[in-house]
């Protein structure tokens, strides 16, 4: 989670999305992001 915000800040981007590949349902696995 703080690698993916660091990587916000630094792409300067508002958004982004953490994907995890170890679920059964996809949708479970997308955690979205909002930088501030």
């Amino acid at each position: 989670e703080a690698q993916v915000l660091s990587y916000l800040k630094l792409s300067k981007r508002k958004v982004g999305l953490l994907l995890n590949f170890n679920v059964k349902m996809m949708k479970d696995g997308i955690r979205r992001f909002v930088s501030k």
